[in-house]
């Protein structure tokens, strides 16, 4: 590690009712890769739109290079090298892949733009980076994994001197993870300063070379990677120890009724006769690599794919299964079925609603009053949710964009549990959430389970795989290769059921 690039010094920012930033203190030195962690709401992110331009900060400094400044806009960060990698992509899907990286700065011949030049140069930065991406292909060819590369190599674009990873590798498969931190670990050897943050405690020992946690807002320490562990991580996080043990027992019993039983449930390619039953107070585990076909399953089932042939059957009020006719999401919730969707962002929440218009959305018919929403309902029975999950939001009229990763996940929890579905299916349910909301989010799905909903949990994360379920279904190219009782299930079972080929 080299010379201090960047120095924050008592950063302080605060917006109506709420002080996100308390004097924090955050360096970073060239050739490093530096871990800002903390929980969701811990001011990780409204540090770096504050270096970035995007906030102003109410009082501190930042010197960088050597010289105090205070970035305007993202432009101006970016034309001083200072660049982020969101880790929602912001790409235009019609565009070239030379045209994304170099949009509103293409080079030019005259009044013209110069095509040859400008896939020279990305043809280039992508030499640079050891990738192979096609600067003419069309963006919206290219898996998640190479859009993301794509965005790095736009970072690159701006001779970046200082490159901020937000979470980078939440929609990435292993061997895309791989390939970026052979990346990161180039761009380290080339000098460059870079933030990583991620909620992947795993990531963080293997790539990184220091860890600054915050939390509610403060600067808690910085600790060496290398010579800190797992726990020490969290428990500066969170100031409090959090146990990630796998369950060894099935809370559910073996003659517990059935409440949803899926028979040879097709739906193009993704969904091949795929059957399963679901038990009452069951958290039933769906596992698999990426592209195995989960989402695509649940999707199904909740009417937002159409399915091509299969049957579906829910329990009724004696407990009786019956075949029921999904061909909407508005048929699955009449069904008793709520959907969290890996997307909570795009399919979840309504983020320019408040918390109580969100939390109603799916029985407004409940609260509708002679043709108007009665709103002190809404609101006591949101307050009620908001109690009742521990949601930390300043008020129930409080936007939803407004809120962390974690309480934007309760809030589309608070909407299913104000539907009363019996059934609900969670996509990914703590994708991009930290150590600490993590753990709220599964005392909620284990109380849940506790008062009969049935659950189906869908997640990536072998740790919460085994550490959630009763049973475990396990798929690999659209088709159910096995099921496991968590009694009997182990990460190396589980995954060569994933990698398993069915004629």
């Amino acid at each position: 590690m080299g010379e201090v690039i960047l120095t924050m010094k008592g950063i302080d920012k605060s917006f109506p009712g709420v002080h996100c930033l308390d004097h924090v203190d955050f360096e970073v030195k060239r050739g490093e890769v530096h871990a800002l962690m903390g929980e969701n709401g811990a001011g990780k992110s409204t540090l770096m739109k504050v270096l970035t331009g995007i906030y102003k900060m109410d009082s501190g400094s930042i010197t960088y290079e050597g010289k105090e400044v205070e970035f305007r806009s993202t432009r101006e960060a970016q034309e001083a090298g200072v660049i982020i990698v969101h880790q929602e992509l912001n790409m235009v899907g019609d565009l070239t892949v030379a045209q994304n990286i170099f949009i509103g700065r293409e080079p030019r011949k005259g009044i013209r733009i110069d095509d040859k030049k400008m896939v020279d140069d990305a043809a280039k930065i992508f030499e640079r980076m050891h990738i192979d991406i096609d600067p003419k292909a069309k963006m919206s060819t290219l898996t998640v994994g190479k859009q993301q590369m794509c965005e790095i190599a736009k970072a690159i674009s701006h001779d970046a001197k200082l490159i901020i990873f937000d979470e980078p590798s939440a929609a990435l498969t292993e061997k895309e993870i791989e390939d970026l931190f052979t990346i990161i670990r180039d761009l380290r050897e080339q000098d460059l300063g870079i933030v990583y943050i991620s909620h992947r405690m795993d990531e963080i020992k293997v790539i990184t070379d220091r860890v600054s946690v915050m939390r509610d807002g403060k600067y808690i320490g910085t600790l060496i990677t290398k010579d800190s562990s797992k726990e020490d991580i969290i428990n500066m996080m969170v100031g409090r120890v959090i146990y990630e043990e796998p369950k060894t027992k099935s809370a559910v019993a073996a003659d517990a009724p059935v409440v949803l039983k899926v028979e040879g449930l097709n739906a193009g390619k993704m969904v091949q006769d795929v059957s399963f039953e679901l038990k009452k107070g069951e958290i039933l585990g769906f596992s698999g690599l990426m592209g195995a076909g989960r989402t695509e399953t649940a999707r199904a089932i909740f009417g937002a794919d159409p399915k091509t042939s299969g049957k579906i059957s829910i329990a009724d009020e004696s407990g009786q299964l019956k075949e029921v006719t999904i061909h909407s999401p508005q048929d699955a919730v009449k069904a008793g079925i709520g959907y969290l969707s890996e997307d909570r962002k795009r399919y979840g929440v309504v983020t320019q609603k408040t918390v109580a218009e969100n939390t109603t959305l799916a029985c407004l018919d409940k609260y509708v009053d002679h043709f108007f929403i009665n709103k002190s309902k809404e609101i006591k029975d949101t307050n009620a949710f908001i109690e009742k999950l521990a949601t930390k939001t300043p008020s129930p009229n409080q936007l939803v964009v407004n809120l962390s990763g974690g309480n934007q996940q309760k809030v589309v929890i608070q909407k299913w549990l104000d539907r009363d579905s019996e059934i609900l299916i969670f996509d990914e349910p703590t994708r991009g959430i930290d150590v600490g909301a993590k753990n709220e989010i599964y005392k909620l799905m284990t109380l849940l389970a506790e008062s009969g909903k049935s659950i189906i949990m869908i997640s990536s994360e072998m740790t919460e795989i085994l550490r959630m379920s009763d049973r475990v279904i396990v798929m690999c190219e659209g088709k159910v290769t096995g099921q496991v009782m968590i009694e009997d299930a182990t990460q190396e079972k589980i995954m060569n059921l994933a990698t398993r080929d069915i004629d």
